[in-house]
């Protein structure tokens, strides 16, 4: 990728020219004069500049957009030149949580087979417990879960950003309002996973920030699974918290909505997990597959 492009990206990323030019490991006169060439360039201002405080403009926000695309079509293609080197063959074990399994990994793995056909897959399906603990017998190879525990004995590494949203069947009556508080949301009964699971986990966690926990809440019934979860709230007025992920094919049907939460979000990241001192060369071969892959 052209490097004035690096160095806006850096100087978008952080917001201060003086941090982009130490992690780009340049001056910042040097930064200074890309990002005034780039603008030259463009002929558009990509920065407001108000006294030692810089934001993005609206053109701004627009190239940081297109230059992540950018960034990430060229990892693919030197991803998929430098596969042409090596017949890559062996066997892979993956584990992972419940919505990665249904909704997002079918797709990936499907052209990854029709690329590597001589990788022999599996996967194992469970939430991030039991991943978490086939991967500490030995069972997988490669986790890919949802929650937000940190085990000493294993790797992280960002995958892929979520959301979990709250959801209702678009009957509710609630929709109507589009939104609603935390404290009234205390008053209405709400769908949850299983213990166990990753986005029970980020819940949980999200909701300590504000000093509350699912006593608060009432708590109508858990279930296994998201299609349980979304079947159930369509013949019922209730509420349920969702990955984003896993909804899209209801909200284009108008069959679910989300409601906002005032003042509250719950953002995550799906993470591949696998053990610390990690030497299984297909693990490392499917995570680069993996972030480069364009959904």
């Amino acid at each position: 990728m052209d490097f004035r492009l690096q160095v806006f990206k850096k100087v978008a990323e952080k917001l201060s020219f003086t941090k982009a030019a130490k992690e780009l490991y340049i001056t910042q006169p040097a930064v200074s004069k890309h990002i005034e060439a780039l603008e030259r360039k463009l002929n558009i201002q990509l920065f407001l500049r108000k006294g030692n405080r810089i934001s993005l403009t609206e053109a701004g926000n627009i190239l940081l957009k297109y230059v992540y695309k950018i960034e990430k079509l060229y990892n693919q293609l030197d991803f998929e030149l430098s596969s042409t080197k090596h017949n890559y063959q062996g066997k892979l074990r993956i584990g992972t949580s419940s919505t990665i399994t249904q909704y997002v990994l079918p797709e990936l793995m499907a052209n990854f087979k029709a690329s590597f056909k001589d990788m022999d897959i599996s996967v194992m399906n469970g939430n991030t417990l039991q991943i978490e603990i086939a991967l500490n017998n030995n069972k997988i190879d490669l986790g890919i879960i949802e929650g937000q525990s940190k085990n000493s004995d294993f790797h992280y590494q960002k995958f892929l950003d979520d959301e979990i949203v709250l959801v209702a069947a678009n009957n509710h009556p609630i929709t109507k309002a589009g939104e609603i508080s935390l404290s009234d949301l205390q008053t209405q009964p709400i769908i949850l996973r299983e213990e166990g699971s990753g986005t029970l986990e980020v819940i949980s966690h999200r909701l300590k920030t504000r000093n509350m926990n699912f006593s608060n809440f009432i708590v109508e019934m858990q279930f296994g699974s998201t299609e349980g979860i979304k079947n159930y709230i369509l013949h019922s007025k209730r509420l349920a918290f969702l990955s984003i992920q896993s909804i899209n094919n209801e909200l284009k049907r108008n069959e679910l909505n989300i409601i906002d939460i005032v003042d509250f979000d719950i953002k995550r990241s799906f993470n591949f997990i696998y053990p610390e001192g990690n030497q299984n060369p297909m693990v490392d071969f499917f995570i680069r597959y993996a972030s480069n892959y364009r959904f």
